[in-house]
């Protein structure tokens, strides 16, 4: 292992075990097959790709340079370009949060690029990731991984109005949770349900609960909120919406489905997909392979048998 950072501190673990110290980024991709950047923020990943003394500088033809770090897929991109002519391979790679339950440390890591490049750097990506998730073309992992922040940055805020409304409202913030994580929504039906039964399929009827009976119990909850002095940000804005979609005459299809018409309208798109069976979408809820059944883009690993591989393909 060759190792790099302006940051002395950061690298001494590794070399107290064994690594060799480089002298930029250039040098270690001057050593290494493959090459592995982690870092804040796009500006340092471009200066870490493609400035002065960076990876495109020293980078072998067939070497595969990996940025784990989540970025502009734009930029990825651009980069990938400039190392095309050289032979080279780029892979984008940013990492989601592991099982619930487990030790600390990278489970999920969404992967862009080749597909060659990608099966050649499987082994050592599972040295520190059990699920690999292939998404596709370079920026697709990026785009993946930013609506993955966008769903649960709404979702946290949703969560935190409604559990301060419940506390406002004079009830234990216990079993304001519970209530909460035990119904439906605990259970993320939108996502696992909602999704591929309905808008995958353009099924907007009913099941049970239309539009009428949603936009109703939105408003008594954002009106609770005013009795109580609670700010409701994010439902308020849900509410409009919900509103709009009455306007329209949609108060007979589905409640929960009909946000996703409204954005379907608003965006452009029609988010609709065939060959998915809603009822094993709705077992696919945790990330244990030997519990669930898995999309086949999906990869598993055996923790110690990866690593065996990363340390056999490292030399």
């Amino acid at each position: 292992m060759v190792v790099y950072d302006l940051n002395e501190a950061a690298v001494r673990p590794f070399l107290e075990k064994g690594a060799t110290l480089a002298n930029s980024p250039a040098d270690v991709a001057q050593r290494c097959d493959v090459i592995f950047s982690a870092l804040p923020g796009p500006k340092e990943i471009e200066q870490v790709a493609l400035g002065k003394e960076g990876v495109l500088e020293g980078i072998r033809r067939g070497g595969v340079y990996i940025e784990i770090s989540t970025s502009r897929p734009a930029l990825i991109q651009e980069i990938e370009a400039k190392f095309r002519p050289k032979g080279a391979f780029v892979l984008e790679a940013p990492v989601l949060s592991g099982q619930p339950g487990t030790a600390p440390g990278i489970h999920s890591v969404l992967v862009g690029g080749e597909p060659e490049a990608f099966e050649r750097a499987k082994p050592v990506l599972a040295a520190f990731g059990d699920q690999l998730m292939y998404t596709g073309a370079i920026g697709s992992a990026n785009v993946c991984k930013l609506i993955h922040q966008l769903i649960g940055s709404v979702v946290s805020q949703g969560v935190a109005e409604g559990l301060s409304l419940g506390m406002k409202a004079g009830v234990d913030v216990e079993v304001v949770w519970e209530t909460v994580r035990r119904g439906f929504l605990g259970r993320m039906y939108m996502l696992h349900d909602l999704v591929p039964r309905s808008v995958f399929k353009g099924d907007f009827e009913p099941a049970l609960f239309p539009l009428t009976l949603l936009r109703k119990d939105l408003g008594l909850a954002t009106e609770l909120g005013r009795e109580h002095n609670v700010p409701l940000p994010a439902a308020s804005l849900v509410e409009q919406v919900l509103v709009s979609g009455m306007s329209k005459g949609w108060g007979g299809k589905s409640g929960y489905a009909v946000p996703f018409l409204m954005q379907e309208e608003a965006a452009g798109v029609e988010m609709r997909k065939d060959g998915i069976d809603p009822n094993e979408a709705t077992r696919y809820v945790d990330t244990d392979p030997t519990t669930t059944t898995k999309p086949d883009f999906i990869t598993y690993y055996e923790k110690p048998k990866a690593r065996r591989q990363a340390r056999r393909s490292l030399g």
